[in-house]
């Protein structure tokens, strides 16, 4: 009897206690093609509000949903949560997803199209192409992110729209491959570097949704993380640093 496969689902989460139940009735919510089932993977990093509380009371009101959680004793970042995630998931398939509300979980079907159909180790999903409805905020981003994938192109000789997605599928034994260093928002320029390097990569894109979030609303990254984006392109993208 064949093993059913498995979508590895990775929830780095810092202060989302108001919300992360909302993003955990949408994963619960998702039908995954093909008879896929759902790895759920949630890494608190080390939050200041109730997220723990949060989680604990969402695993125990839907047992069924086979939560992972796992809790950094010191606040780390994105990417460390992200680390920690990848190498406990155990599906055939790793996507990450934020914990706020600005991707939509029902759209893993479009990003698991051209892997399930055996085209590609690697997808993305660009918030700049596509037909998909994405909210307008601050344009200093927009120039910002398509300044960071054209940089990060240059340098990996791929031709991404949106480097700095936050979905992004992997076939599993792909990014647990790799090893990862940066700890922060880092981790997408870096990981793009290192993919870029694997011989016969194939890396899709494709169009998604966005629901962004304004500073009030929760949104995180500034523009500090913009400049150490710079520097891991630079460091990881020029200099091939491993």
């Amino acid at each position: 009897m064949n093993r059913a496969r498995k979508l590895s689902i990775v929830i780095p989460a810092y202060n989302e206690a108001r919300t992360i139940h909302l993003i955990l009735d949408k994963v619960r919510a998702v039908e995954l093609p093909d008879g896929l089932q759902k790895e759920v993977i949630i890494v608190n990093d080390c939050s200041t509000d109730d997220t723990a509380g949060a989680i604990q009371r969402y695993a125990e009101q839907y047992p069924n949903m086979g939560i992972a959680y796992k809790a950094h004793e010191v606040n780390q970042g994105k990417g460390a949560a992200l680390h920690t995630g990848i190498a406990e998931a155990t599906g055939d398939f790793i996507i990450i997803q934020d914990a706020d509300l600005e991707y939509d979980p029902n759209e893993y079907k479009l990003l698991l199209r051209p892997m399930l159909e055996g085209h590609a180790d690697v997808v993305y999903g660009s918030r700049f192409m596509g037909g998909n409805p994405h909210r307008i905020l601050f344009f200093w981003h927009t120039i910002g992110n398509r300044f960071l994938t054209f940089l990060s192109n240059a340098f990996t000789n791929l031709n991404l729209t949106d480097m700095e997605t936050c979905y992004k599928l992997f076939r599993r034994e792909t990014i647990q491959s790799l090893t990862l260093r940066e700890k922060r928002f880092g981790f997408e320029p870096e990981v793009t570097a290192k993919v870029s390097r694997i011989p016969k990569i194939r890396i899709y894109e494709v169009g998604i949704s966005y629901y962004g979030r304004t500073y009030e609303e929760g949104k995180k990254i500034g523009w500090k993380d913009g400049v150490r984006a710079i520097y891991c392109i630079l460091k990881y993208g020029m200099l091939r640093i491993n």
